[in-house]
């Protein structure tokens, strides 16, 4: 009879709300939460999606005895949701004006818990803020703000078009992301950040840049699968049929998860 193989199951790290609006409920509580964008993205290609909630040694809520290592060994990959900025004291600089909101136990928790999928040699995809802490993870530093430390010369971020900003894309000749688009004459992607890596971390290559050279995606050279992006695959949707496609990415991803499992 032939045997059933289990689905792939992603897990992805939450985003975190603490000033919840009184419309919701919740007065005094934390919320953590999943976007469902990058949920169906992932669920579209075939695999399931768990969100990780924060698991805190220091906790005030009452928790069972749960390690990042438990959620490692039962999930194949790590997709690192976008989100607020990370508190510059992680990479040693100085909190400078144009940082924004920050979350000492999200950085906290995702750094260990990133570092614990690498590890394991189990691949790991970060959008956005994903990015930048993997960055951050391997020793690189950030710019706190593109516009403010000229590292750009445009808005990578406008708030009122949000998703809909975009801008072109330009790979590095011959790197591995290419590869995945050989396709792509002019890529365009959407742009929702204003920091962005400033000094690279150790073992990272970048893979693809925009125009004003601003780095827009990472790769782990040495890992298995540790890639990340700077702008949000998840919402490169219908609407948007002149975006780079989002599933190349995405697929790659779950082929590395696979043979990981395998």
């Amino acid at each position: 009879m032939p045997t059933h193989t289990r689905k792939l199951l992603i897990g992805i790290s939450p985003r975190l709300l603490r000033q919840v609006p009184a419309e919701l409920g919740f007065r005094g509580k934390t919320l953590q939460y999943l976007e469902q964008s990058v949920a169906h993205w992932v669920m579209g290609l075939g695999a399931m999606v768990v969100m990780i909630p924060t698991v805190e040694r220091d906790s005030e809520i009452r928790r069972a005895d749960i390690a990042i290592g438990d959620y490692v060994e039962a999930l194949d990959g790590l997709i690192l949701q976008g989100g607020a900025d990370i508190d510059p004291k992680v990479y040693g600089e100085p909190r400078s004006e144009a940082t924004g909101s920050t979350d000492s136990v999200r950085d906290r928790f995702e750094l260990e818990l990133m570092r614990a999928f690498a590890a394991a040699d189990k691949p790991v995809l970060g959008i956005c803020r994903g990015l930048q802490l993997i960055n951050v993870a391997f020793g690189g530093t950030l710019h706190q703000d593109l516009l403010l430390a000229g590292a750009a010369t445009e808005p990578h971020v406008v708030a009122a078009a949000y998703d809909e900003h975009q801008h072109a894309l330009k790979f590095e000749p011959g790197a591995w992301l290419a590869s995945l688009y050989p396709n792509a004459e002019a890529p365009r992607v959407n742009s929702i950040h204003h920091q962005a890596v400033k000094q690279l971390g150790s073992g990272l290559a970048v893979e693809a840049r925009a125009d004003d050279g601003v780095v827009e995606a990472i790769r782990k050279t040495d890992a298995r699968f540790i890639v990340g992006v700077q702008w949000h695959p998840e919402f490169h949707d219908a609407r948007f049929p002149d975006l780079l496609g989002a599933d190349p990415l995405l697929q790659a991803f779950l082929d590395a998860a696979a043979t990981r499992r395998g």
